[in-house]
């Protein structure tokens, strides 16, 4: 991944280890703005996230929002007094740059680039997107698409946010279940733009897709590596699966308990190359969300060290 920009970094000091090492504080969760954008830090705050995913808008609907002056600041100051490392949005649902249809391309490539915009007024460190459906089932025009409108939001906002790809469950006719989609979505980005995007990785999705993390867990990272570039994976979706491997299900479950099972993210949590990427939940939230969320993140910094049967303590 020579062409690549490296990863964003922590803003903010990090705690340390038993050793007196500094640790990442990499762990959060999607949250919600419900009551204003500007409610989304302290609500991570109240999970103990150090970074966290939100929608700028209702993910279910076109209409964009105006952010008012006094709600971006608010969000920024809040930002920074919870002692948050590293901020992402969610595009809409509603958006597919893969489309064949002229309009809703047209459609999709405003409010991707809307939504870029939000996110650089916030101060976000990126946006994830889903690729989108070829559903005239032309995958290889749909991809080709996806890179255009891609590449149009970059360029209108060229001082924002990066742009992450999210890595698709591979279902019907969407597009990036594979790493060989997502390298070729890249390939088709010209530069400058293409070294502002990256990988979002979300295990579910990589699960039903296909890849093998409980059995081939480090074969995976090698068949990234020979197709995008391992180094452009700079978020992590951690969820369990419901569905089983290979299905193109996208059924998300809580950390150890579906079909994935604890080992691969034990692996995840432990694995040097991937220390300071950001770790998101997108866990379900079930009646009560912020003890879902604390539950979920207790079990994955219980992970860390367990491999060398090393438990170190003051990590967030």
């Amino acid at each position: 991944m020579s062409e690549a920009a490296e990863p964003a970094t922590c803003r903010r000091a990090s705690r340390r280890d038993a050793n007196g090492e500094p640790q990442p504080r990499v762990l959060g969760a999607h949250v919600s703005v419900a009551g204003g954008v500007d409610r989304a830090p302290g609500r991570a705050e109240e999970i103990g996230a150090a970074v966290f995913q939100i929608f700028t808008k209702q993910p279910n609907r076109w209409a964009d929002p105006v952010v008012a002056d006094d709600r971006v600041a608010a969000f920024r100051s809040e930002t920074a007094r919870a002692g948050v490392t590293r901020t992402v949005s969610h595009d809409s649902y509603l958006i597919n740059l893969a489309s064949p249809r002229a309009d809703l391309w047209r459609r999709s490539a405003d409010s991707f680039r809307r939504e870029l915009e939000r996110a650089a007024l916030l101060g976000l460190d990126a946006v994830v997107t889903h690729p989108g459906n070829a559903t005239d089932g032309d995958r290889a025009s749909g991809i080709s698409r996806n890179a255009a409108g891609v590449a149009q939001a970059l360029e209108a906002v060229p001082a924002g946010p990066r742009v992450l790809l999210e890595l698709t469950s591979g279902s019907g006719t969407s597009v990036g279940g594979t790493f060989e989609e997502l390298a070729s979505i890249i390939a088709r980005i010209p530069e400058p733009h293409r070294a502002r995007v990256g990988v979002c990785f979300d295990t579910c999705h990589a699960w039903v897709a296909g890849l093998d993390l409980r059995n081939d867990f480090d074969g995976v990272w090698m068949r990234a590596d020979d197709t995008f570039g391992v180094r452009r994976v700079e978020v992590f979706h951690l969820n369990d699966a419901k569905a089983p491997f290979g299905s193109h299900l996208d059924r998300h479950e809580h950390i150890g308990k579906g079909t994935i099972g604890i080992g691969p993210f034990r692996r995840l949590m432990n694995e040097d190359r991937f220390r300071d990427v950001p770790k998101i939940l997108e866990t379900p939230k079930g009646d009560d969300g912020v003890t879902a969320d604390r539950e979920n993140l207790a079990v994955l910094r219980g992970l860390r060290g367990e491999l060398d049967l090393i438990l170190r303590p003051g990590t967030s």
